[in-house]
């Protein structure tokens, strides 16, 4: 048997392999290793004139660090100019702090085979974060609870194209503010091995979140290792907020990551301009990320950018517009001149429903993200109406998507097999190539299949009940949860995890905020 057989045997076997791995249960591919270049719309020049206003912003007007006296001290000692509330830069300090984060790190899944690799060439596909409304065809919008939360949590379990169980998949308003956190955490790691993010709503709540880590890994390993990761908002523009700030301090001096990452829609929260807008996003970044070098040199820190724009008539956010896709693609190339991993993209869509608008938007937004060079997207499925809602039928759309994102990141095989020349031998002029040993060899995973596209014949289509795409996914996300297996938790440490929020929650009263 030639070489180029038996490369083409293990490359099938390997491909029937995936696919049995993808199912319930099933580990699938852990994160994406992309193998195509990064495409700069924005020029070394261009980004030597943003980090230069990035600068002027920093030591010339500031960020404010609010209700945190010891931030402002840690930043005073540091060499900043601190006055009041407001610290100024020197030129070049915080690049210099950053310096001591990693280009690249491991956060660790209690399943070591979900464990991701977050920076570099990679990129990591984690849910919708954040709303509090939920919707579904069948029940309609309405407030989310900790069964949809849960639900959500399964459903990025399911997916091979997910790496990652995420944090506030929504929010469970059903239970108490204060205490909700204790169950989301515990859902992440009860109902999914994939890797997962704490609770930044208050410095006690952050606390919580490595102690239940701790439960799991080991205290010596969370200490030495990330095991979780955080999403730490700047309240642009050019503001740093007591929670925020607390939740930041708790995590870094627990080694574990932290995105800083600006929430900004351009034109009511940074200038109208993508120039102006890229300048302030490195500036609230960048001081964001050197704090955590200054709590803990060496932990791990993720730049983010969430960004997009507003309807200068009506104010209201929108999504999958050109100038979203400019910022996301900007400050990919300003995180990489930095030497820092990236956050920013997703599915984003403004629509209130799974239809044309948000599959447009979303599928514009996420071959930005792949194309830009981001290392961490949060918001990868299922989000909808702005992030106000999390929705079980658009989630199973965007995950369809995030599938043909990974055969695009993979780029062209160049391989021997994929030059197909025996093929083209075999079939010669005029012939057809359905029989052809090659395709043979290589039709079970020769081209992406989409568990959503409808590719029937019209007369088919009829027959199967005349189904959009939206009430297709309501079915497949109702067959998945119905299919749903749970990973093994040790009893031990599950009965751990409970024993510490049960004593937990009895320790304070219920509360709503």
């Amino acid at each position: 048997m030639s070489d180029t057989a038996v490369s083409a045997g293990r490359r099938g076997r390997s491909a029937r392999r995936e696919r049995r791995m993808s199912g319930s249960g099933g580990v699938g591919t852990p994160y994406i290793s992309r193998n195509i270049p990064f495409y700069d719309v924005l020029s070394d020049e261009g980004a030597e004139k943003i980090e230069a206003n990035a600068d002027r912003i920093l030591a010339e007007i500031g960020l404010e660090f609010r209700e945190d006296p010891e931030v402002l001290s840690i930043w005073k000692a540091a060499g900043a100019e601190v006055d009041g509330e407001r610290v100024r830069f020197p030129k070049g300090m915080l690049q210099e702090l950053v310096k001591t984060a990693p280009a690249q790190f491991t956060q660790h899944a209690r399943n070591p085979a979900r464990s991701v690799e977050i920076g570099g060439n990679n990129l990591v596909f984690a849910p919708v974060y954040g709303p509090p409304f939920v919707t579904d065809l069948d029940n309609g919008r309405r407030y989310g609870t900790i069964e949809d939360f849960r639900n959500f949590v399964k459903l990025a379990y399911m997916s091979p194209w997910m790496h990652h169980s995420g944090g506030t998949v929504c929010e469970p308003v059903d239970l108490p503010v204060n205490k909700r956190h204790f169950d989301m955490v515990y859902s992440h790691i009860k109902y999914s091995d994939k890797p997962f993010m704490g609770s930044v709503t208050a410095p006690e709540r952050a606390e919580d979140s490595v102690k239940m880590a701790r439960i799991v890994f080991g205290e010596e390993f969370v200490d030495q290792n990330c095991v979780m990761i955080q999403l730490i908002n700047a309240n642009s523009p050019l503001v740093f907020d007591a929670t925020m700030l607390g939740a930041l301090k708790v995590y870094a001096r627990a080694n574990q990551a932290c995105i800083v990452s600006p929430f900004i829609l351009a034109g009511a929260m940074s200038p109208v301009t993508v120039a102006g807008t890229l300048a302030q996003v490195l500036a609230e970044a960048l001081a964001g990320c050197a704090l955590t070098q200054l709590l803990r040199p060496g932990a791990p820190v993720v730049f983010g950018a969430f960004v997009s724009s507003i309807s200068m008539q009506s104010g209201a956010p929108t999504f999958g517009s050109p100038e979203g896709t400019l910022l996301l693609n900007g400050a990919s190339k300003l995180a990489r001149r930095l030497n820092l991993p990236f956050r920013s993209g997703g599915s984003f869509t403004a629509s209130k429903v799974p239809d044309a608008q948000s599959a447009q938007e979303s599928a514009h937004t996420i071959t930005a993200t792949v194309q830009s060079g981001v290392n961490f997207a949060l918001h990868a499925a299922g989000w909808l109406e702005g992030g106000l809602c999390s929705s079980y039928e658009k989630f199973i759309l965007d995950a369809d998507q995030l599938g043909m994102m990974h055969v695009l990141a993979r780029g062209i095989d160049l391989s021997d097999e994929a030059m197909a020349m025996d093929a083209l031998q075999e079939v010669g002029p005029g012939g057809h190539f359905l029989g052809a040993a090659h395709t043979q060899r290589n039709f079970e995973s020769a081209f992406f299949r989409s568990s959503i596209a409808d590719n029937n014949s019209y007369e088919q289509w009829l027959a199967d009940g005349e189904l959009d795409a939206a009430r297709r996914a309501n079915r497949i996300w109702k067959e998945q949860l119905a299919a749903y297996g749970g990973p093994e938790l040790d009893p031990a440490i599950d009965e751990a995890l409970q024993d510490f929020m049960e004593n937990r929650k009895a320790s304070f009263p219920d509360s709503n905020v």
